[in-house]
C-alpha cells in the first residue's frame, strides 16, 4: 500500500470514528428527550378522585376520543374547551378503559366514559367525535379506539380529526375517496401510506362530507369553531371565537395558510431534541377552575420546542378544569427537581395555590406567570413567555410545529448559552475520537523506536549517558537479553561463577 493510500484510509477511518462519535450523542440525546416527553405518573392516587361529568346539558353531544398509547394533551384539550364555551354543547372524554389516560408532554386525564359505556346507553351516543393524535394510530394497541370511531361513524356522527388524528382517521378506511389534510410533516408518509385519500397542504382545515380535518396543533381550534358554526350557527361560532380568540379567525374566513417544511431556521429546536441535557424543568402548575387552552399552550410549546421539560404541579394530584375535565398532576413531594415553576392562566403568579408558593420559596424556586399583565390569547402569552427564555428563533419555529400565526406575537430576543456550550464540547469530543487512531499509531511508533534504539558505547544497562538511572527495559528488550543468555550458556567450556 502506498503512502497515500495509507494517509487517505487514516484520514477515512478519522471521520468516520468522528461521524460515529456524533451520531451516538444524538441517538442518546434523542433517546433522553423522548423518555422525558411524557410527565411522570402521580405515585399518590389513594383518594377519591373528583366526579367527572359532562359539561352543560347541552343538545348536541361531543366526545372527545383518548387513544391508549398516547394522546397529543392539545389536541384534545383545545377543542374541548371551544364545545365547552358554547351551551348547546355537552361534552364529555371517552377511551377504552377507565384508567387515567397518558398523554404525550401534558397531565394525565381521566375518561369521562369507556367505549363500552355508549354501547350501554350509560354514556349518550355523540354527534360529534373529536380524534386528536395518538402514538400509534394504526398499532393494535388502539384498535378499539378505531373500531369505535366507526362505529360512531356509522351512526352518521360528525368527526372532527385534529392534527395527526387524521393518521388515526385513515387507518379506519373512513378518509378513502375523500379530501384530508393534517400536520405538515405527516402529509408525505400519509400520502404514501394512506394513497386513496386526496391530501392537501396549505389549509387550516377541510371539510368533506360529515368528516372535518386540520392541520397542526392549533389548528383544532378554528376546526372546531367550523363545527361549533355547522350545528348551532355562525353567531354562536362568532361569540365562542371572541371567548377563545384564536388570532385572525372569522366565521367563512380564509382557511389558507403557509406551506411548512423543515429549514435551517428550526436548527434550534432540532439542537434542543438532540441535546437535551442540561435543559430546565419547568413545573407547570395547575389549580382547580384553569382553562384547558391555558393548559394546552403552557405544555405544547416545550414539547415542540423541546427548549425544557414541563411536569404538571399541582398541591393535590387531580385538578378539575374549567369545563370539568380531571387531570393528573404531581405533587411537589414526587415532582422531580424543578428550575422554575410556571403559571398559565390570566390570573398569573397571584392565582398560585399558597402551599405550592410557600414550596417553592422553601427550595428556592423562582415562580413565572406565562400571561402577562395584559392578558394575551393563551398560545400568544405561552409563546411569547418561552421567546423570553429560548429567544426568538426558538419561538417562532415552535408556533411553526404548531401552525399558530405569528405574525401579532410579541416576541422577545434572547442569547440562549446552554446549546452552543454543549454543541461545542460534542464537536471536542468528535474531534478527540478522530484523533484518537494517529495518537495511537505515533505511541506504537515511538515505543519500536525505543526498542530498536541501540545503548551508546559506555554506558550499561542500570545507568544513562549522563549518569542518571536508566528507563527500566521494555518485555522485548527482556527477551532478548534471555535468548542471548542462553546462547552463551550453550556454548562449550561456559561456567556460571557466583
Amino acid at each position: 500500500m502506498t503512502t497515500r493510500s495509507r494517509r487517505a484510509l487514516r484520514l477515512a477511518s478519522s471521520s468516520a470514528l468522528a461521524m460515529l462519535t456524533l451520531a451516538g450523542l444524538a441517538a442518546a440525546g434523542v433517546r433522553v428527550t423522548l423518555s422525558q416527553a411524557n410527565a411522570p405518573a402521580p405515585s399518590d392516587l389513594s383518594g377519591h378522585l373528583p366526579v367527572n361529568r359532562p359539561t352543560s346539558g347541552g343538545p348536541l353531544v361531543v366526545a372527545v376520543a383518548l387513544g391508549t398509547s398516547g394522546t397529543i394533551a392539545s389536541d384534545a384539550l383545545a377543542p374541548y374547551e371551544v364545545f365547552a364555551s358554547s351551551p348547546k354543547f355537552s361534552i364529555y372524554t371517552v377511551a377504552a378503559t377507565a384508567d387515567a389516560i397518558r398523554t404525550r408532554s401534558g397531565p394525565f386525564i381521566v375518561p369521562t366514559y369507556t367505549f363500552a359505556d355508549t354501547a350501554t346507553g350509560r354514556a349518550p351516543d355523540p354527534d360529534v367525535v373529536v380524534v386528536p393524535a395518538v402514538d400509534s394510530p394504526d398499532g393494535p394497541q388502539e384498535a378499539a379506539l378505531r373500531a369505535w370511531i366507526t362505529a360512531q361513524a356509522d351512526r352518521r356522527a360528525r368527526i372532527l380529526g385534529v392534527c395527526a388524528g387524521s393518521a388515526v382517521l385513515a387507518a379506519t378506511g373512513l378518509l378513502d375517496g375523500r379530501t384530508a389534510t393534517s400536520h405538515w410533516s405527516w402529509l408525505g408518509k400519509l400520502r404514501k401510506e394512506h394513497p386513496h385519500v386526496q391530501w392537501v397542504e396549505g389549509r387550516r382545515f377541510v371539510q368533506d362530507g360529515p368528516v372535518t380535518t386540520t392541520a397542526g396543533i392549533t389548528s383544532g381550534i378554528p376546526g372546531a369553531l367550523q363545527v361549533v358554526a355547522d350545528l348551532a350557527g355562525p353567531e354562536e361560532a362568532a361569540r365562542v371565537g371572541r371567548v377563545v380568540r384564536y388570532p385572525n379567525w372569522s366565521v367563512n374566513g380564509d382557511t389558507a395558510i403557509p406551506t411548512q417544511s423543515f429549514t435551517l431556521a428550526d436548527l434550534p429546536v432540532g439542537l434542543n431534541a438532540l441535546i437535551p441535557w442540561g435543559r430546565p424543568t419547568i413545573g407547570v402548575a395547575l389549580t382547580d377552575g384553569i382553562g384547558e387552552i391555558d393548559v394546552a399552550s403552557t405544555f405544547e410549546i416545550y414539547a415542540t420546542s423541546f427548549a425544557a421539560r414541563a411536569v404538571p404541579i399541582a398541591t393535590n394530584a387531580a385538578v378539575t378544569t374549567k369545563h370539568g375535565m380531571v387531570l393528573l398532576a404531581n405533587t411537589p413531594q414526587d415532582a422531580p427537581s424543578l428550575t422554575r415553576m410556571a403559571v398559565p392562566g390570566s390570573g398569573g403568579a397571584p392565582t398560585l395555590d399558597p402551599q405550592l408558593r410557600e414550596w417553592g420559596e422553601r427550595h428556592s424556586v423562582p415562580v413565572d406567570a406565562v400571561q402577562p399583565a395584559e392578558a394575551r390569547p393563551a398560545f400568544d402569552a405561552a409563546l411569547e413567555y418561552l421567546s423570553t427564555q429560548t429567544g426568538r428563533m426558538t419561538a417562532v419555529s415552535a408556533a411553526k410545529m404548531i401552525d399558530y400565526p405569528v405574525g401579532q406575537l410579541r416576541l422577545a430576543d434572547h442569547a440562549r448559552s446552554r446549546i452552543p456550550l454543549l454543541l461545542t464540547l460534542g464537536l471536542g469530543l468528535a474531534a478527540c475520537a478522530a484523533a484518537a487512531p494517529v495518537a495511537a499509531r505515533r505511541v506504537r511508533e515511538s515505543r519500536r523506536q525505543l526498542v530498536r534504539s541501540p545503548a551508546p558505547e559506555g554506558t550499561n544497562s542500570s545507568t544513562a549517558e549522563d549518569g542518571s538511572p536508566a528507563p527500566s527495559p521494555t518485555p522485548i528488550a527482556r527477551a532478548q537479553d534471555l535468548s542471548n543468555l542462553a546462547q552463551a550458556l550453550a556454548a562449550p567450556g561456559t561456567t556460571l561463577s557466583g
